[in-house]
Order: structure tokens, then C-alpha cells, then sequence
């Protein structure tokens, strides 16, 4: 019996988010207009947004975000160096990050088609006028040869300082083929990485722990401190892309997912819920890998060699939820500002965002950066996200989870054509116990 009670790690997690948007709406409401609510204890008072907002909450939250944060680096890098170095045949390497990038890409093109398509019908933009002061100052985004460039690290610490997951992901590829190359020494040095890649899986077990107070104290700030009049008056572009978004991981990841796997979609979707939910409360592929990788070895049955190469490279580049709100954004800011695109228009848009979803990688505020160069491109004015980032943040938080969801459906189907996905784990009601249940297995 777990000493944890008899509440699952979902039913946790779902209860903590369930009563952190409660406690965040009647905090708004009681703070009303003037923004906080002061309770006189006698010889001082409290303030109810500076203690429990903008304190208890806060500090909660970015304890939890930390927490999974501080454990991505190491992760990615322990455990894509022993399913590189485990690779017999280095030329595999070739065949799954060909098979990985080509299968990212496609799914972001067909998401923002479908975005696209959906705004059309739906015209979000009618009747929305524009604000006065609506303004947006536009990053410039890195041209192609800065991105290839860039990909190779002058000093790998400093890429894992700096979280430069690229970076890290081929400085991670390198080392382990000289692993693999180097003989009985690579071999001792690969035991003691497998060492590693089991207390860090071990300590992604201890920190699920605190998951359901971080996911609460995360629901309470955003729903204390969210416009909800903004979202009432952006309501149709809202549900649109929430629409959109729905509708890539329900249809189109079950249908790539059952057609090149043979599997049972609605299977893997029931295996992605604690995923999805860690990335819905964080809004981070990143912070959200360790769960995700756990999630597409143990639950979905695909090899860490596989596994610590796709995940680590999808949470990287893998935009189709970026992608979505791009092409819906698109169609609403044209709708708004009153210009027609042509055919040849909404195709640029296609290609320019499914490119720019790699060689925007690892750049900060990547999914406004994005929509800018889609926005330059078609000859949109770029002050036109002015008017959506009020609401951007519930957007951010759900196409996240369209994010990882991409990432393990990869996974799995590049695991599945490389004979390294396993269906009895896959199939195994066993195999969907809890995170906090798990032990990371020895390897003999």
C-alpha cells in the first residue's frame, strides 16, 4: 500500500488545479478594481496579494518550476550519452534523427493548416477593434546558417549553464559515440553514466512529490492576476485555437499515431494524461522533459536509446502547438487590421513557421518571435499582437501540452519502426502505474 494515501498522482495533481483556479477566482474577486484586499490584524495589516499572490503563491510555484528546471540539463544529458554510447551500429543515429525531424516537421505543417483552415470558417477577427495604444516590440529571430552555427558549443558547460539545449544535445551525441568508439574505457565510463541515469530518474520520482502544491500554487497566481474581461472580449479567437488545438492531438495524433504504430491511440492518449497535465501547469517542454521521458519509457514502452534522443530533440523543436496559435493569429490580426491574403499568402505562412519552428530553437519568448517573422512575411502589421498577448497565457499553458504530446507520438513511432518499441509495456495495465510508484531498474 503507498504511504501516500489513496489519492492517485493524477487525482492529486487535477485536485491541486481544480482548487488553486477556485482559490485564484475568489482571490480576484475579493481584490475586485482596486487589486488588493488589506486585513487589519491589530498592529499591522495584511495584505492579501503581497502575501499570498505575489508571496506564498509565487514562491511556491517557481520552487516547483525550479525544481523540474534544475533537473532537465542533467537528464537530457546523462541519458541521451548512454542511449547513444548503447548504440551498436552509430550510423542508427543518422537514421533517427533523419526519421525525428522529418516527422516533427510535417506534423508542425499539418497543425498550422489546420489552424488556418479552422480560422477561416470560424473568422475570429469580425467586429474586433483595435486598441490605440496597441504596440509590440519584435525580437529579431536568428537567420539559418546563425542557427546551424550555433549548434555546436565553443565551451559545453557553458551550454548547459545557459540551458542551450541544442547545444547539449550534440555536444551529448558526440561524447557518447566516442563512448561507443573507445573501447573497454568507454565501456567503464558507460556503467557509471547508467549509474547516473538511475538516481536522476530516482529524483524525478522524489520531486513528483511536491507536484500537486506546485501545480496549485501556480493555478491560484494565474487566475488571481488574469484580465478576464480580456478573454470575454477575445472570446471567439479563444476557443478557436483552443479548438485547434484540441482537434491536432484528439484526430491527427491518433490518426499518424494508429498508422504507423498499429497501436491503440486512446491507449496512448490514457498514458499521456499525468504528462500533459505537468506540462499544462509549467507551460514548458522543457520543465516538463523529465516527466516526459519517464512517460515515453515506462507507460509507452519506447528504449531509452530512442527515447533520450527524440524527447530531448522534440522539446527543442517540435512547435505544432506554437504553429497553431501562429496560423489562428494570422487569420484573426489580418481579419482585424482588414487585409486579404491571398492562397499564396497563407502558404508562405505554412512554410515560413514550420522552418521557423527549429531555427527559432532555445530562443527566449520563441512563440511571439515566431508569429513576428510570420507576421513580416505576409505584410501583417507585427503591432497586431498587441492585441492577443493578453490572453496568451491559457493559450501557452495548452498548446503546451499539445507539445509533449507531439513529442512522446514521435517517440513512439520512430521507436516502433526502429524495433525498439516495446508493446507488452505499451499494452500493460502495469506499465501505467503512478511516477511515484517507479524504480528506476538496475541494469544488469
Amino acid at each position: 500500500m503507498s504511504s501516500k494515501g489513496s489519492f492517485s498522482l493524477t487525482t492529486r495533481i487535477m485536485l491541486g488545479m481544480v482548487l488553486g483556479i477556485a482559490v485564484g477566482g475568489l482571490l480576484q474577486l475579493m481584490l475586485g478594481e482596486e487589486q488588493d484586499f488589506l486585513i487589519n490584524l491589530g498592529l499591522f495589516s495584511l495584505s492579501i496579494k503581497g502575501f499570498f499572490v505575489d508571496g506564498l503563491f509565487h514562491i511556491g510555484g517557481q520552487i516547483f518550476i525550479a525544481s523540474l528546471k534544475m533537473l532537465v540539463v542533467p537528464l537530457v544529458f546523462v541519458s541521451l550519452v548512454c542511449g547513444t554510447c548503447s548504440l551498436s551500429d552509430p550510423k542508427t543515429l543518422g537514421r533517427l534523427g533523419g526519421k525525428s525531424v522529418l516527422l516533427y516537421l510535417a506534423t508542425t505543417a499539418i497543425a498550422i493548416t489546420v489552424a488556418i483552415t479552422f480560422a477561416l470558417i470560424a473568422n475570429p477577427g469580425d467586429g474586433i477593434t483595435i486598441p490605440s495604444d496597441a504596440t509590440y516590440d519584435a525580437k529579431v529571430a536568428p537567420t539559418l546558417p546563425e542557427v546551424i552555427i550555433g549548434m555546436f558549443p565553443t565551451n559545453p558547460i557553458g551550454a548547459m549553464a545557459d540551458s542551450n539545449m541544442l547545444q547539449v544535445i550534440v555536444f551529448a551525441l558526440l561524447f557518447g559515440i566516442a563512448m561507443a568508439l573507445s573501447g573497454e574505457a568507454g565501456k567503464r565510463l558507460a556503467s557509471v553514466f547508467e549509474d547516473l541515469n538511475n538516481v536522476i530518474l530516482k529524483l524525478v520520482t522524489l520531486l513528483m512529490n511536491i507536484a500537486p502544491y506546485g501545480v496549485f500554487c501556480l493555478m491560484a497566481k494565474l487566475f488571481t492576476t488574469i484580465e478576464l474581461d480580456l478573454i470575454v472580449s477575445l472570446a471567439k479567437y479563444f476557443f478557436v485555437v483552443i479548438f485547434a488545438l484540441f482537434f491536432h492531438a484528439l484526430v491527427n495524433y491518433t490518426i499518424i499515431f494508429k498508422l504507423f504504430t498499429g497501436l491503440n491511440p486512446l491507449r496512448f492518449l490514457a498514458q499521456m494524461k499525468d504528462t500533459c497535465l505537468f506540462a499544462f501547469s509549467t507551460s514548458s517542454s522543457s520543465a516538463t522533459m523529465p516527466v516526459t521521458l519517464e512517460t515515453a519509457t515506462k507507460k509507452l514502452g519506447a528504449s531509452n536509446s530512442v527515447a533520450s534522443f527524440t524527447v530531448p530533440l522534440g522539446a527543442t523543436i517540435n512547435m505544432d502547438g506554437t504553429a497553431i496559435m501562429q496560423g489562428c493569429a494570422t487569420v484573426f490580426i489580418a481579419q482585424v487590421f482588414g487585409v486579404d491574403l491571398t492562397i499564396s499568402d497563407y502558404l508562405m505562412v505554412i512554410l515560413t513557421a514550420t522552418l521557423a519552428s527549429v531555427g527559432t530553437a532555445g530562443v527566449p519568448g520563441v512563440g511571439l518571435i515566431m508569429l513576428a517573422m510570420v507576421l513580416n512575411q505576409v505584410g501583417l502589421p507585427v503591432e497586431g499582437i498587441a492585441i492577443i498577448i493578453g490572453v496568451d497565457r491559457l493559450l501557452d499553458m495548452t498548446r503546451t501540452a499539445v507539445n509533449v504530446t507531439g513529442d512522446c507520438m514521435v517517440t513512439c513511432v520512430v521507436a516502433k519502426s526502429e524495433g525498439q518499441l516495446d508493446e507488452a509495456v505499451f499494452n500493460d495495465l502495469e506499465s501505467a502505474k503512478e511516477l511515484e510508484e517507479y524504480n528506476p531498474p538496475t541494469k544488469s
